[in-house]
């Protein structure tokens, strides 16, 4: 009889602590959640760390050497130099292109 009610009760136990396993607070879910945070939160990181070596690259370029700042100077603002020619291509548009091929 002793040795049923202690098989009984060590099964409540173990049913116990297996509930509060999966179920409870700091469980299996958590953990899973909390696991994905992470992964997300490491690829966001290294996305940023990227970004930052980028813009740290640039930063160097922008002080150490002319080039840069030239490059800017054209992509940004159109500037050109004083002894450049400026060209600009217009295209023609769809319609027109359109009325051109039906004829």
């Amino acid at each position: 009889m002793k040795r049923n009610l202690l098989i009984g009760l060590l099964c409540c136990g173990i049913l116990v602590l297996q509930f509060k396993l999966w179920f409870g607070e700091g469980g299996v879910p958590e953990w899973w959640h909390l696991k994905q945070e992470l992964n997300q939160q490491q690829r966001e990181n290294e996305e940023l760390r990227a970004r930052n070596q980028a813009l740290q690259a640039e930063v160097r370029d922008l002080k150490t050497g002319l080039d840069a700042v030239e490059e800017r100077a054209r992509d940004d603002l159109g500037m050109i130099a004083e002894d450049e020619v400026f060209y600009q291509v217009i295209g023609s548009t769809t319609s027109e292109t359109k009325e051109e091929g039906d004829q």
